[in-house]
């Protein structure tokens, strides 16, 4: 993608877990985060969201 930007990636923990947290600036009122259990999902399926995107990206 010619137009990806990067953001910012952070590493922090929920209830003793770690959980990595990813925001489109410093300001991002709502980041997104997930733990292990939701990034294992991603790695498993990162063909499928790919294709997502780029049957989406307008």
């Amino acid at each position: 993608m010619a137009d990806e930007k990067k953001c910012i990636v952070e590493r922090s923990e929920f209830k003793g877990k770690p959980i990595l947290v990813l925001k489109r600036d410093e300001e991002e009122k709502f980041p997104f985060s997930f733990g292990m259990t939701k990034a294992k999902l991603i790695v498993d399926n990162i063909e499928e969201i790919k294709k997502f995107v780029e049957e989406n990206n307008k």
